[in-house]
């Protein structure tokens, strides 16, 4: 099975695109694979507790719902350092599963992961 690297830099900005790497993820596991999620940008602020609760895409179900397997799944959720520090995130107040990481983790991780999916 493939180790999966899925990046996401969409938030409340794009309720649609926020919540496909999640579903991705979660597909993923169920398929046998190793996925990781890693958040940039906008996506970082769903790192906060609650975040996701009012996140509803389009003819997909709420971001809540999928993030509550992820979670369940133990999906690791990599969470942007200076992405998150810029919007305020509280590195010691995330999500179950969610860990700061830093560049250098990102392309370690991209270099030892079978492919890598962006959203």
């Amino acid at each position: 099975m493939a180790k999966i690297l899925i990046s996401a830099k969409h938030g409340t900005n794009n309720p649609t695109l926020a919540t496909l790497p999640y579903i991705a993820a979660k597909t993923a596991k169920e398929q046998g694979h190793e996925p990781i999620i890693f958040l940039w940008d906008e996506a970082t602020a769903l790192a906060r507790p609650g975040a996701a609760d009012c996140i509803q895409g389009v003819n997909i179900k709420p971001l809540k719902e999928v993030l509550a397997t992820v979670i369940e799944q133990q999906i690791p959720v990599w969470v942007c350092k200076g992405c998150a520090l810029a919007r305020g995130v509280d590195p010691d107040n995330m999500i179950p599963n969610a860990e700061i990481k830093e560049m250098g983790d990102f392309i370690r991780a991209l270099a030892e992961c079978d492919k890598n999916v962006e959203y």
